[in-house]
């Protein structure tokens, strides 16, 4: 049985491709393009273009971004840092990471030492996170950083295209 992605024809697909005699090469690329739709070309999708932009900001920020943070990690700790104590959902909230993703952020942020986590005192059962004291100095420079890390990301783009490029995608989010 072959696979098809269309919920609501199947049956089509599987007689189009059950009546087509295919190639590995050029078959399956004439079954993309339909008279009905124009031809799907991978590099032109918004999907694999915002990866593309994402990984060349994950290179960049490896590169430059210190003590080895991930981007989630800076994240959590710039958040943390403007908006103050808190508890480990509510960064998460602050963040736009899910509830698993944030514990594992904030568990690898304790074990190098930049946060502390003190019981609430309206509710046991609840954390309330905080910055290290011996990291609140280097906030203002990771700040900094993630300044050039943005810089750096958008320098094949005009101040112009970088604003309009900021623009959109915080209208698709």
């Amino acid at each position: 049985m072959v696979p098809s992605f269309r919920a609501s024809k199947p049956e089509i697909a599987l007689k189009t491709c059950a009546a087509r005699p295919q190639t590995q090469e050029a078959g399956l690329a004439e079954t993309l393009s339909t008279q009905e739709s124009p031809p799907y070309v991978l590099e032109e999708q918004i999907g694999f273009l915002l990866r593309l932009a994402a990984q060349r900001h994950a290179v960049i920020f490896q590169s430059m971004a210190p003590g080895k943070l991930t981007p989630t990690q800076f994240a959590a700790l710039v958040r943390l840092a403007q908006s103050g104590p808190c508890s480990q959902n509510e960064l998460g909230r602050r963040t736009a990471m899910d509830v698993a993703t944030i514990k594992g952020v904030v568990d690898r942020l304790k074990a190098k030492g930049m946060v502390t986590a003190t019981s609430d005192p309206d509710d046991k059962r609840r954390s309330i996170l905080c910055i290290s004291p011996d990291y609140r100095a280097a906030v203002q420079e990771l700040v900094d950083v993630g300044h050039g890390i943005s810089k750096a990301t958008l320098a094949p783009l005009t101040a112009a295209e970088s604003r309009t490029f900021l623009r959109l995608l915080k209208k698709l989010g």
